[in-house]
């Protein structure tokens, strides 16, 4: 099987979207043949990495098939040993030319992140809280920058924008992800991969890149 471009990879996820943004999905590969198919090997053309909200049904979003996606999701899009291996299986095994990491608006981690800043924030169960905690230096430097911090350092949640601050803990998961595998920086150095960062809206169904690392021909 020939290898497809970063590019082609990214242009037949941004087609399946506009399907499935326009109402007219194609449901491709989803028949018994293609599950016959896919019995002895996989061969996704992408790897994801998204929110593990129940909206963000990546095959549906994107209007991809059985064996079309690499689907690596938990709350909050947050990096972890067992997520970067996942990728790097994805890259260095399966040899997927495209990682689209997927945030989204009204996003409940963001969210709780930033109410867990508030002065009369309820205490999170510890394993929620050590989850959502990697989203607070995103919130610590879009609302230092709006100026939102009283002298006492307390924060009002109301006032946090809650998509600037998707936007910003987007661009540090992709950061952390190339800081923490080689396999995976040195793919894109030799033009073998490429990362999308993108943002999928609730409403509209849309997905908007907001962060390119690599070539994918725009």
């Amino acid at each position: 099987m020939t290898r497809i471009t970063p590019a082609k990879a990214w242009a037949e996820m941004a087609r399946g979207n506009e399907r499935f943004v326009s109402g007219a999905p194609a449901h491709p590969r989803q028949d018994v043949d293609r599950r016959a198919e896919l019995v002895d090997e996989q061969r996704p053309t992408s790897a994801l990495f998204g929110c593990s909200d129940s909206r963000l049904a990546a095959e549906i979003i994107f209007d991809k098939g059985l064996g079309d996606l690499f689907v690596v999701r938990n709350a909050g899009q947050i990096i972890s040993d067992s997520v970067v291996g996942s990728l790097e299986y994805a890259v260095g095994v399966l040899e997927v030319p495209l990682i689209v990491v997927l945030g989204h608006d009204n996003c409940g981690a963001v969210n709780g992140a930033i109410n867990m800043l508030g002065p009369d924030s309820t205490p999170l169960p510890p394993h929620i809280e050590a989850l959502v905690s990697r989203i607070v230096p995103a919130i610590r430097r879009v609302a230092g920058k709006a100026g939102l911090f009283a002298p006492d350092g307390s924060l009002n949640p109301e006032q946090v924008d809650a998509l600037a601050v998707g936007r910003e803990h987007l661009r540090d998961t992709i950061a952390e992800l190339m800081e923490s595998s080689e396999l995976i920086t040195q793919a894109i150095a030799e033009g073998n991969l490429a990362i999308v960062g993108a943002n999928y809206r609730l409403g509209q169904g849309v997905v908007q890149p907001d962060v390119v690392v690599g070539d994918i021909g725009v």
